[in-house]
C-alpha cells in the first residue's frame, strides 16, 4: 500500500472548547464558524464525506439565529457545528440510509439531535454511511466511496464513514454516528479520531432507522475526549419512548483502574506484522503505567461470532423486509445478500443463540470481577477499497473481529488513536468496559491521550428525561 504524503492522517480542526472560547471572546462568532465550515466542505468537493449539507446562505442564517437567542452565549454548544449520520432523522431533511429509493423526508428530529440543537449546536448536514448501516468498510454506498485521510486508497471504514471523515478533515469538531457491530469505532480507527460507543440506552435511539434495534447505539465521533464529554453531557438522557433507555452509571472516582490485557497469542492481526508490532509496543507502554491483569479473549470472540453467523442478521429484516421484497434492485448487492441471509433462520435458531449468548454473558460477567476495563486493538489490519470490493464479506468480518461482540455483551467502548504503524497507517486501541462503566472507560482514554479530565460531579441536567414529542423547524439541504 502506497501512502499519499499530502493526506497522511487527520487534520483535526478547532475543538469544542476552542470554538466556544472564540465565540465568547468575540474573536469569532457562530456565523464566522459557519462560513469557515461551509468553505472547507466546498473546497473538498464530493469526496464521499457528506450526502447533503445545509446551503451556505441558510447555514449562516441558522448561525445568526443562534446568536440572537436569549442567553445564547451560556449554551453548552453555542454555535458549535456538527454532522449527523444519514440514518438519523432531522426534520425537513431526507433520511436516505445511502439508498435513494428508500429515502423519506423526516417530519421530526431525533431526540439526541434535538438536544444538540437546543444546546446551541449548529447542524451542518448528513454524512455518508454503508447502506442501511450494514457494513464496517464504507464501500457499500451508491454515492462516492469515501477514503481514509491516511491516503493509499485505504477504506474509511463504516458504516459511519462520513461521520469519521468530517471530524478527521477538521470540518466539524464532532459528528453523531451509530454503532451496532462496530460502526462507530472502526471508521474512527481508520481515520485517527476518537469513536465512543456508550452503553446501550444512554442516548435515545428514537429517530434512528434501526439496523438491529436490540443492539443499536447512537455514538459520538470527535477529535478528543474533552469534545466527547461535552457532547455526551448534552445528549445523554432517559427517553421514556425508547424501551432500551436507562440512566447513566457512576462517575469515575479516581480509583486505580485494573486493565485487562489478553495474552498476545490470542490476538489476531491477520498477517499484518506492522500492526502487530505497533500494538504490542503500545501494550508495553501500558504495562509500565497501569495495573495490568490477564484477560481471556475467547468468550468475547465467541459472542462476536454469533452476530453474522447467527440469527441476529434476521433482525435487520424487521425494518427492511418489505423494501427487500418490493425493491431488491435498489439495494447494494452485498447488502442485499446479507439481508437475504437472515431469511433462513427459525425461531428455534433465535432461542438457541440467545441461550448461548446468555452463557457467554455470564462467563464475561465473572471476568469483570477481576478487571475494570479490557484493551484490544480496534482493528487488526487495514484494507484498500479494491481489496474490500474483491472480498467484501471476508474483509468486513476481519474488520469486526474486535468489535462485533460489544453490543451483544452489553459493553461500552471507545476507539482511541494511539499512534501509527511503521509504514504510516493509523494505530487505534479500544478500551472496553461493562455496561454503565462509560466514565471509567473515558477516563482511561483521556489518560492515554494525555488529556486532563475533571472527575467532579456530572452536570445536573445529564439525568434529565427527554421528550420525543418536539418537532423541529425543517432544515433544507443541498442533496
Amino acid at each position: 500500500m502506497t501512502f499519499d504524503s499530502t493526506a497522511a492522517g487527520p487534520s483535526i480542526g478547532p475543538s469544542v472548547a476552542e470554538i466556544l472560547q472564540s465565540h465568547a471572546s468575540g474573536t469569532g462568532s457562530p456565523t464566522k464558524t459557519a462560513a469557515r465550515v461551509a468553505d472547507a466542505i466546498a473546497a473538498r468537493g464530493d469526496d464521499g464525506t457528506w450526502l447533503s449539507t445545509v446551503p451556505r446562505a441558510q447555514l449562516l442564517a441558522a448561525a445568526e439565529e443562534i446568536e440572537q437567542r436569549p442567553g445564547a452565549r451560556t449554551l453548552p454548544l453555542y454555535g458549535v457545528p456538527f454532522g449527523v449520520k444519514d440514518s438519523i432523522d432531522v426534520a425537513g431533511v431526507p433520511t436516505t440510509l445511502s439508498c435513494p429509493d428508500y429515502a423519506y423526508v423526516a417530519d421530526a428530529t431525533a431526540p439526541a439531535v434535538q438536544r444538540l440543537l437546543d444546546a446551541g449546536a449548529l447542524y451542518v448536514g448528513k454524512t455518508n454511511l454503508d447502506q442501511f448501516a450494514t457494513g464496517l468498510n464504507g464501500t457499500r454506498t451508491p454515492f462516492t466511496v469515501p477514503r481514509s485521510v491516511y491516503g493509499g486508497n485505504m477504506i474509511s471504514g463504516g458504516s459511519s464513514s462520513g461521520s469519521a471523515l468530517a471530524v478527521a478533515l477538521g470540518q466539524v469538531p464532532f459528528a453523531v454516528a451509530t454503532d451496532t457491530a462496530g460502526s462507530g469505532r472502526v471508521p474512527a480507527a481508520l481515520n485517527g479520531v476518537v469513536g465512543f460507543k456508550p452503553s446501550r440506552g444512554l442516548i435515545s435511539t428514537v429517530g434512528l432507522v434501526p439496523a438491529c434495534k436490540s443492539l443499536d447505539c447512537i455514538t459520538v465521533m470527535a477529535g478528543s475526549i474533552d469534545d466527547t464529554d461535552r457532547v455526551l453531557n448534552v445528549v445523554i438522557g432517559r427517553d421514556n419512548n425508547d424501551p432500551w433507555s436507562r440512566d447513566r452509571g457512576q462517575r469515575y472516582d479516581g480509583a486505580a483502574i485494573r486493565v485487562g490485557l489478553p495474552a498476545t497469542d490470542e490476538l489476531e492481526f491477520f498477517g499484518d506484522s506492522a500492526m502487530h508490532d505497533a500494538h504490542l509496543a503500545f501494550r508495553d507502554r501500558i504495562t509500565l503505567s497501569e495495573n495490568v491483569v490477564a484477560a481471556p479473549l475467547a468468550p468475547f470472540l465467541a459472542a462476536g461470532a454469533l452476530l453474522y453467523a447467527g440469527p441476529w442478521v434476521a433482525e435487520r429484516l424487521v425494518e427492511f423486509a418489505d423494501f427487500l421484497a418490493t425493491n431488491p434492485d435498489s439495494i447494494h448487492p452485498v447488502v442485499r445478500d446479507i439481508l437475504r441471509s437472515g431469511e433462513k433462520y427459525t425461531a428455534v435458531d433465535a432461542f438457541a443463540a440467545q441461550q448461548k449468548l446468555q452463557q457467554l454473558k455470564a462467563e464475561v460477567a465473572r471476568l469483570w470481577e477481576h478487571m475494570d476495563v479490557m484493551i484490544v486493538p480496534t482493528i487488526g489490519t487495514t484494507f484498500t477499497v479494491d481489496e474490500v470490493v474483491a472480498r467484501p464479506i471476508d474483509c468486513n468480518t476481519i474488520l469486526g473481529h474486535y468489535t462485533h461482540f460489544g453490543n451483544l455483551l452489553d459493553l461500552t467502548g471507545v476507539a482511541v488513536p494511539v499512534g501509527n504503524t511503521a509504514d504510516g497507517r493509523p494505530l487505534s486501541a479500544m478500551i472496553l468496559g461493562p455496561a454503565l462503566s462509560d466514565d471509567t472507560v473515558l477516563a482511561l482514554a483521556a489518560r492515554f491521550l494525555d488529556e486532563p479530565r475533571d472527575i467532579g460531579a456530572l452536570p445536573t441536567d445529564v439525568q434529565q428525561t427527554v421528550s420525543t414529542t418536539t418537532t423541529s423547524t425543517p432544515i433544507r439541504e443541498n442533496s
